[in-house]
């Protein structure tokens, strides 16, 4: 059996949650779902397996372009703005995707039992900034007389007398596709369709996202796994007493 590894969604806010040691960690509400398959990629006729899903809100129909109500047609389904592809889960056993069909609803039960998430996102723009703010450049003396957020010296002068390519320098800044790997997920509301995981994630309150089971979760490090975790030195003496 197959199912869909990833949910549409917009970023709500950022909060604090306290652990039940009493520490508090930043914390990030998503919006997850409700989404539905849109279209369905099989290996047989696109050469690859994946899911055509799209987030299911308020859009005037309307607003849509032609091409895209007419491919929401096909499967009569309610119009949807932001639609991208996710990938799909396929079970060693059977080896087939075909339980994944055009129509199906994705909801945030999906990650139930997933202990990391990645996350894509549109990053926030910042416009045209300076090396300082861009790159994290120092800077030169503040002194009288100087203008210490220069750039300086960008080129060599007999040899090669060029700007290598990949020079920092000053430009845009922000507005890129940003990816943030191993989010711990802290909490899944059924009910409203929430997600709350640890840190924060690319973007503005209110911009969408692309949230997928974790591609490489990190692996727990000896005894910081939780209480099934054996302590060898706890063990040892435990296995001194009843000596």
């Amino acid at each position: 059996m197959a199912k869909v590894a990833g949910i549409l969604g917009k970023k709500v806010g950022m909060t604090q949650l306290f652990d039940d040691k009493g520490d508090v960690h930043p914390a990030t509400v998503l919006q997850a779902g409700p989404c539905v398959i849109t279209q369905h990629k099989s290996e047989a006729k696109d050469g690859y397996a994946a899911a055509q899903i799209g987030l299911v809100e308020f859009v005037k129909e309307s607003r849509l372009t032609k091409p895209a109500r007419g491919h929401l047609a096909k499967h009569n389904l309610p119009p949807v703005k932001f639609v991208r592809e996710v990938p799909i889960e396929v079970e060693e056993k059977t080896q087939s995707d075909g339980a994944v069909k055009a129509g199906d609803r994705v909801l945030v039960d999906i990650f139930d039992g997933e202990r990391f998430v990645d996350i894509v996102g549109v990053s926030k723009g910042r416009g045209f900034q300076g090396v300082v703010k861009r790159h994290h450049f120092g800077g030169g003396p503040k002194s009288h007389g100087s203008m210490f957020q220069i750039t300086g010296s960008i080129g060599s002068s007999a040899f090669p007398s060029r700007v290598f390519k990949g020079m920092r320098m000053s430009g845009h800044m922000g507005n890129a596709r940003v990816t943030a790997r191993n989010l711990r997920v802290i909490g899944v509301d059924k009910d409203e369709n929430l997600l709350v995981v640890e840190g924060s994630v690319p973007g503005p309150n209110g911009g969408y996202l692309v949230i997928t089971k974790a591609k490489k979760p990190p692996r727990e490090r000896r005894g910081f796994a939780g209480a099934t975790t054996i302590d060898p030195l706890k063990a040892a003496k435990r296995a001194a007493k009843k000596a």
